[in-house]
């Protein structure tokens, strides 16, 4: 089998290739990959290259698929699976595996690790150990896209599992955010920020206070649109949006949504050390601050006020990633519809657009970026279609489809690519 894939030879050396996979094993899986998001930790991977914790030392020689947000078909499943997935079976990947016998150890993943499975690929080789730790996930959708966004909103579910409490004279953790507490989301109107209002909405527990902020008022402003006041209150969610830029003294200022007591639960969407210290200088007793926000020099840091921990029992986590119970939670609540992370996606394009988004990615606004690996697409901003469409009816008919839907995404804006759009060639 022939297939089409971005590969990673070193740092910044990211490659579109055509090249023929092995036959499978009886103990792995030949998989069609039809989307795949495009994520901030590819952009990450690609700029660290081999010094990456999860890229082998080898990649000039043996390069890694890079894409671990996908969703696709199952084409031919070895002997050894055959009585638990089926050939044209939708799937999902939970990437971040727990196997030690893997590449590079406890750290393997699909998307970093492996020569022949990654999301920005047409074809590829699921290996045994994803079937032996459960994260080949069947997914019953309808729509690929949902199915690459499961990724990201297991790992907003895993943050949320994370954060944990305690009282005083216990030494008993209580995990999960404060439920009726106060919540603080910082650089959290990004795509990650977006998907975290729309869990703390609409999942349990939840807040009864929900403060989110950013500096850019153009991605408040969408957020608004997107997750109204009012929509929020009506889940008994007391929400507010502050633009931070222009503000002397954003601590007192954001102290002030809780009359000066401080949050019980913070999180932190970008790695920039002034907004770390905020959110530590606006916990209050026995808060918990979530860094959800990984950053590429391995040498991040920032002041946290160690007196707090003492006397204030103020906690810090991170997490990176979700696990396959966070990802069984993300495909579930999406199919039940308690959340639709759709509003995190703000541009599409096909495989020949992932080298220079990757590579680029920190410098192209808005949020996630997604990729039908089977389409030969430039990435275009959803909000530029109809621009397009003055001189391109491909593009004018997805505009008249976007702005029937809030312009965003959808099951029929996918159809209308997969059925219309010019497929990528070997």
């Amino acid at each position: 089998m022939k297939t089409t894939a971005v590969r990673m030879y070193g740092k910044q050396d990211l490659r579109m290739e055509s090249f023929d996979l092995p036959e499978i094993a009886d103990d792995e899986i030949l998989a069609h990959i039809v989307s795949d998001s495009i994520c901030m930790s590819s952009y990450k991977a690609a700029k660290q290259g081999a010094d990456h914790k999860r890229v082998p030392n080898d990649i000039a020689r043996n390069p890694v698929m890079i894409g671990h947000e996908f969703c696709g078909e199952l084409v031919k499943v070895g002997a050894k699976w055959k009585d638990r997935f089926k050939e044209g079976e939708r799937f999902g990947i939970q990437p971040a595996m727990f196997y030690p016998d893997g590449p590079v150890g406890i750290l393997s993943a699909p998307g970093y690790t492996y020569q022949h499975i990654g999301g920005d690929a047409t074809y590829i080789i699921i290996p045994k150990e994803v079937m032996l730790q459960d994260c080949l996930l069947p997914y019953p959708g309808s729509a690929y896209f949902m199915g690459s966004l499961a990724e990201p909103v297991s790992c907003i579910a895993g943050a949320f599992h994370a954060q944990y409490h305690t009282s005083q004279g216990s030494y008993e953790h209580r995990m999960g955010i404060v439920d009726g507490g106060t919540l603080a989301l910082l650089a959290g109107v990004g795509p990650m920020g977006l998907g975290a209002i729309d869990y703390a909405i609409h999942t349990n527990p939840r807040p009864r206070l929900m403060v989110v902020t950013d500096i850019d008022q153009a991605r408040i402003d969408r957020a608004k649109t997107i997750y109204t006041v009012e929509h929020a209150a009506e889940h008994g969610v007391e929400l507010h949006y502050v633009n931070t830029r222009d503000m002397s003294d954003p601590v007192a200022e954001l102290r002030r949504y809780t009359d000066g007591a401080g949050f019980d639960d913070v999180f932190v969407f970008a790695p920039v050390k002034p907004v770390v210290e905020q959110g530590d200088a606006i916990l209050g007793s026995d808060g918990c601050l979530n860094f959800f926000a990984g950053p590429t020099d391995p040498s991040f840091s920032a002041s946290f006020n160690f007196y707090n921990v003492h006397y204030e029992a103020h906690h810090v986590v991170g997490t990176s990633g979700g696990n396959t119970n966070d990802m069984r939670e993300a495909l579930d609540l999406m199919g039940r519809g308690v959340v639709n992370p759709v509003a995190m996606i703000t541009h599409v394009g096909g495989l020949d657009a992932v080298v220079e988004t990757t590579l680029t990615l920190p410098d192209i606004p808005g949020g996630k970026k997604l990729i039908y690996t089977n389409k030969r697409m430039p990435l275009v901003a959803i909000d530029d279609f109809a621009a397009r469409g003055r001189k391109d009816p491909f593009y004018a008919k997805l505009a008249e489809i976007c702005g029937a839907n809030k312009n965003l995404w959808s099951e029929e804006a996918e159809r209308y690519v997969l059925e219309h759009a010019p497929d990528i060639t070997a």
